[in-house]
């Protein structure tokens, strides 16, 4: 394991259909942003089906949200994704949403926290991850 957190950036560009009457992105549209990026930072791990597994399932147990700065139509954002905490139910992520590409250039758009739970498909109640997605997203935490 390393002391440097490994952090996940995927670049979205903001479409009208993202935005409200005065061309601002609407603020629920940071959540399906967010999802986004936990969806292709899973992947890139390696897990495929990251919503729907053999008999389990991930849904968002927690989230938190501060808004900074708007996303405006054209824009390209970046949203971010950090594994902070994992159990073998839940995991947590930090995800920021900003304007610009490289660190220095970078302005807050919307930070925020998300705690993800796994649940049987079925009884819709907690359920242990597999062990080997378990050990993945443990070793992504610096």
């Amino acid at each position: 394991m390393t002391s440097e957190v490994a952090e996940f950036s995927l670049p979205i560009r903001v479409y009208v259909e993202d935005t409200d009457a005065g061309g601002i992105v609407f603020y629920a549209n940071y959540l399906k942003f967010m999802e986004r990026a936990r969806t292709e930072l899973m992947r890139g791990l390696g897990f495929d089906k990251p919503a729907l597994f053999d008999g389990m399932q991930f849904v968002v147990h927690e989230v938190g949200l501060k808004y900074h700065s708007p996303a405006i139509l054209d824009d390209e954002i970046y949203v971010t994704a950090v594994l902070t905490k994992a159990s073998r139910a839940t995991f947590e992520m930090t995800q920021q949403v900003y304007r610009g590409s490289s660190i220095g250039d970078r302005q807050l758009l919307v930070e925020g926290r998300v705690k993800v739970a796994c649940i049987d498909v079925h009884s819709k109640r907690p359920k242990g991850m597999p062990k080997i997605m378990f050990e993945t997203l443990k070793s992504q935490i610096g």
